[in-house]
Order: structure tokens, then sequence, then C-alpha cells
């Protein structure tokens, strides 16, 4: 074969050669084949934590004869709820007076203020005259668009009777879901309804039986002359320890909060008492007093 055919020959041969050759590995700059999406049944090799959300009440543990050790309840990640503090609105000569309970957290927070509030002062509560009208097994039927609604039991006398209505609107009220409470079918009624049963001086820090410190601060709202709230501290001897005063934040014809501070020198760990009064603009003399039994303690 002369070298023209030789040439014509090998131009096929070589364009053979690369297409057979296109079957093998792709060539670099090659996209490959499509990708496929992976079947349902496929997770994901990685995806981001869930946020930990706090359990409203702990899951009881299951039996064991001692309890679990601290290192495996911090790789469970869980934690015991914190405790609620709620007031709770007693009777003292007639008028409502409030103090506060620490309980374990719970979802039901209207029953436990209810229950609590039936269960009475405690001893250093009811030491200042504090009581209950309200019996047990009042319970909160229903909550919706703001509004509580229970049934309370019948009572003869009409002031017992509006002093346990107070004592649960003031109590329920408390709670941001709250705002009205109906009582037996009933106009839903408020806190308004009800102002009328405030002494002139509501104390609401410290409360009775408290371990307190120095500096103090004492809080309530008031409803006195010329706004101003006057503060002592007496120890256990009825001696003078420190005094104070302050301005509420509404004069005379509103009631209005108010804060005090109030310091003393360092004392022995002694019973001791708070009185938040009024001035008389008549004579100089202390009026509408209301005084909370505490336990003076030395800062450590």
């Amino acid at each position: 074969m002369t070298g023209r055919g030789a040439v014509g020959l090998g131009v096929p041969v070589l364009v053979a050669a690369l297409l057979l050759g296109g079957c093998g590995t792709p060539r670099s700059g090659d996209l490959g084949p499509a990708p496929t999406a992976p079947p349902p049944s496929a997770a994901p090799t990685e995806r981001p934590e869930p946020t930990p959300t706090r359990a409203v009440e702990p899951t009881p543990p299951p039996p064991t004869n001692r309890p679990p050790s601290p290192s495996t309840a911090a790789s469970t990640g869980t934690r015991r709820p914190d405790p609620v503090t709620i007031e709770l609105w007693y009777v003292r000569a007639g008028l409502l007076v409030p103090t506060r309970r620490t309980r374990p957290a719970t979802v039901a927070t209207s029953r436990l203020a209810l229950t609590e509030l039936a269960a009475g002062p405690s001893p250093a509560e009811a030491a200042t005259g504090m009581t209950t009208v309200l019996p047990a097994g009042v319970e909160v039927t229903r909550i919706a668009d703001g509004v509580a609604t229970l049934r309370l039991p019948s009572v003869g006398d009409p002031a017992t009777r509006r002093l346990r209505e107070a004592q649960v609107v003031w109590t329920l009220t408390q709670f941001p879901s709250v705002r009205q409470v109906r009582l037996d079918d009933a106009a839903p009624v408020d806190r308004t309804d009800y102002a009328d049963l405030l002494p002139p001086i509501v104390v609401t820090g410290p409360i009775p039986g408290e371990r307190v410190f120095a500096p103090l601060v004492v809080t309530g709202t008031a409803t006195v002359f010329e706004a101003t709230v006057s503060v002592r501290v007496l120890d256990a001897a009825g001696r003078e320890v420190a005094t104070g005063f302050g301005t509420a934040s509404c004069g005379s014809g509103c009631r209005g909060g108010y804060r005090v501070v109030v310091g003393w020198r360092a004392v022995r760990e002694q019973k001791g008492t708070v009185e938040v009064y009024e001035v008389s603009a008549e004579n100089g003399t202390r009026i509408n007093t209301m005084a909370v039994p505490v336990v003076l303690a030395p800062r450590d």
C-alpha cells in the first residue's frame, strides 16, 4: 500500500479509537451521571441539635435502692424545675393582706394557689391575726380568654361571702392568664371590685416570719397623706434599730406603690418587728400601722 493510502486509512481508525475511548473513564471536566435523590427512608448523616426545653414537671425516676449519681443526671441534660413563688391574700381584721409561699413548680398554679389559700396561714402569719375564710376543695373549672371560672360554697353572712370572693379574686389575678374571675355564673369581676377591702397600707415584703438582713427593702402599696410612708425596725426588746421613709407613687385619695430601704448596725440573730405606718397630719402620731414579725439576722 502506498503512503497516501496509509494516511487515508489512518484517519477513520483514529476517530474510531477516540470514540471507543470515550466509553471508558470520563475525561477531565466531564460532569458524569446526574445525582439522584436519596430514597425516602434515608436520613441525613448530620442534623442540628434540637433546642432543649425545660420540663414543667420532672418525670419520676424508676425504683432504685440508691439515688442516681450526679454524672448520670448531667449526662441526660435534665434538671429539676425551679420552684414557684405565689402570692396569697388572707384576711386580717376584716381586710385583705398578702403573704407568699414558695412551692415546687406545677402547671396547675391556680389549683396550687387555692389549695394553699384554703390551708390557712402559717403560725407566724396567724400570730399577726391573719386567717382565711375559703374552705378546702374550691377549684377553677375553666380558664379562657383571661377569665377563670369557679363556684364557691354558699355562706350566710354577706360580709364573709364578699371576703371569700376577694381572697379568690386577688389571689388568682396575680397570674398572667387570669384578668378576671367568674363566680357562680355571675358577671366576671377583678381586683377593682374589692379594692375597698384593702387597708390604707399594704406590706408585700417582708412577709411574717421572714429572716431579713440589712439593708432591708420594704415594699407594698399605700393610700396615705401626701403619699409618705414611714418604716421603723424594732429588735426583740422593742428598741428602735432603724428608721426610714419613702413616697408612694400616688398621693392622698389614690393607691400607689412604695419602696423603702432601711439599714441597721450589726446585731445578733433575734426576733424583731418591721412597722410600716403613716404619720398623722393632725398630731404626728403613728396611724394605720402594719406590723410584720421577722427574724433579724446578721449579714454573713
